[in-house]
């Protein structure tokens, strides 16, 4: 694990949502203090020989239990950025729409979890890049 942690070179963004009374509602999760203690949405890593949607669906189940999904969206948004930690990254970002019914496990990775509309996920995020990856995605999936 540890060296596989070494050659990252790509992420993944899962943005969940679903459709709730014609209202666009944002899965939101705040990581743990331990981890920063932001909000954002469904983050990782993608695994050596991984396909980006191999990614998508893996980490999606890892960090919110869901398995079942009503479709994917994705080219939603690209940017890549260094850390201090893995060095340049690429991070590539899904839409996900779930049922209105949908449960959410959260991982342990995270403290607290909301459904937000987009005015309210955009207050909440903290990264400028996320930003412009729900507001790419809500201009992609609004009625």
């Amino acid at each position: 694990m540890f060296i596989f942690m070494l050659n990252r070179i790509a992420q993944v963004e899962v943005i969940v949502f679903k459709v709730v009374n014609d209202e666009i509602l944002f899965l939101l999760l705040k990581r743990n203090a331990t981890r920063g203690g932001f909000w954002q949405s469904v983050t990782g890593g993608v695994n050596p020989g991984e396909q980006l949607i191999e990614a998508v669906k893996r980490e999606l189940w890892e960090e919110t239990g869901i398995s079942e999904f009503l479709r994917i969206v994705d080219n939603v948004y690209y940017f890549e950025f260094d850390t201090s930690e893995y060095g340049h990254l690429k991070e590539y970002v899904y839409g996900v729409e779930v049922s209105s019914n949908t449960e959410i496990k959260m991982s342990a990775e995270h403290a607290e979890m909301k459904w937000c509309n987009i005015a309210q996920a955009l207050e909440l995020l903290k990264y400028d890049t996320n930003k412009t990856a729900f507001k790419n995605l809500y201009d992609l999936i609004k009625p």
